[in-house]
């Protein structure tokens, strides 16, 4: 209802009572009871759609108000997702951290762990930087390992405060190895064909020997940089002989990732 309605039945409501008041008391006595159950209502449901109407208008809010609402709303979400990557980042790094641990306590060589510094961006998977020197311990052609214990590659230079470590693939970082299942098989790690960080190659494998994909190879024990039974990777695909026919080749997948050490172990003897 309007409230130019409301105020139109509030006027004759008025009216009639004025005209009631001059009636005699027995007739103005009976109009009162007809009038007020014909009115009655009338204004009730007038005050009760009143009520709704300032009760609604209080709830109902502005376009900028829903703006700053949902603005505030989505700098909320953004804020909860900036901390979920967060808590991600963390528990990736105390698992990492756990490993570490876990596996310093499982070996038995003596050990120090190294932070990688510095990634040489022209020939980045080849040679990494560490952030322990000869203060340390360090000399050239201590092993490097992954924080899982994989092969990495060994010291090539070393100043008080940082080491250069050549990392496998690299042909300055050759390996005597060995597949594991077959002593036999003694060859020596070198750089792959193709130009990829994650596999290198077996080669003088003798031609009598019968290596399949998925054998481990390890460090050899005639190597005199190395502790026997490191690993290097597994073997990638099916061996081929090389150019001269004397001796076959293999590729090999190297068990360390490269391109992501954040943290290496290195040996000492």
């Amino acid at each position: 209802m309007s409230k130019r309605s409301y105020y139109i039945i509030v006027g004759l409501a008025a009216l009639l009572a004025l005209l009631m008041l001059n009636l005699p008391g027995s007739t103005a006595a009976r109009l009162k009871t007809a009038f007020g159950s014909i009115f009655l209502p009338l204004f009730g449901m007038a005050d009760g759609a009143h009520r709704l109407a300032v009760k609604t208008g209080d709830r109902l809010q502005t376009k900028s108000e829903l703006i700053a609402a949902n603005e505030a709303l989505t700098r909320q979400n953004q804020e909860l997702r900036l901390e979920v990557i967060q808590a991600r980042s963390l528990a990736s790094e105390n698992e990492r951290l756990r490993q570490l641990v876990d596996w310093k306590k499982q070996n038995r060589w003596k050990v120090k762990l190294a932070r990688v510094i510095y990634r040489d961006p022209a020939n980045w998977w080849r040679t990494i930087q560490i952030d322990l020197g000869t203060r340390e311990g360090l000399s050239n052609d201590l092993p490097v390992l992954s924080p899982e214990g994989f092969l990495v590659g060994r010291v090539l230079a070393v100043n008080p405060t940082k080491a250069q470590v050549v990392l496998m693939g690299d042909p300055n970082c050759k390996v005597p190895a060995v597949v594991e299942s077959d002593a036999r098989s003694q060859g020596i790690i070198v750089g792959g064909r193709v130009f990829d960080g994650a596999f290198v190659e077996l080669s003088n494998l003798p031609t009598h020997v019968k290596v399949k994909p998925g054998d481990r190879v390890v460090t050899s024990e005639l190597s005199s940089l190395y502790p026997r039974g490191i690993q290097i990777g597994v073997v990638a695909e099916e061996p081929w002989l090389a150019e001269s026919h004397l001796v076959q080749e293999v590729g090999v997948k190297l068990s360390a990732n490269l391109g992501s050490l954040e943290e290496v172990w290195v040996l000492f003897r």
